[in-house]
């Protein structure tokens, strides 16, 4: 009998796909904001249809920059009639049209503000 404290590794490499034949219509992205030079390839990608997981850990620490870039967001969201919402401290998830973020963790509670 196997120890059930002893853990297992899985190599996620053995689940993933690629399926370069068949282009999707929404793509999640993932991001890093360092300054608002990348806002516009940010923007872009939500006006694209897709949704986009933002990393700004890198502009925390500078309270203006942070609060024009997520109001930037914002903005881009509120046009598209997506959604943004934070994940954690330090991730942003912007989301398109018809898209939607539920803020309650399943089976708990709420993890996205």
């Amino acid at each position: 009998s196997e120890d059930p404290d002893k853990y297992h590794t899985i190599s996620l490499g053995d689940y993933e796909e690629v399926t370069e034949d068949a282009p999707a219509e929404t793509y999640i992205r993932v991001a890093e904001l360092s300054n608002l030079d990348g806002i516009p390839d940010l923007r872009k990608e939500i006006y694209d249809g897709n949704i986009v997981i933002v990393d700004i850990s890198l502009i925390k620490r500078d309270k203006m920059i942070l609060e024009r870039a997520l109001r930037d967001l914002r903005d881009v969201v509120s046009d598209v009639h997506g959604d943004i919402a934070g994940l954690g401290e330090d991730m942003v998830i912007t989301t398109p049209t018809g898209i939607m973020i539920d803020r309650t963790r399943i089976g708990g509670q709420a993890t996205a503000y």
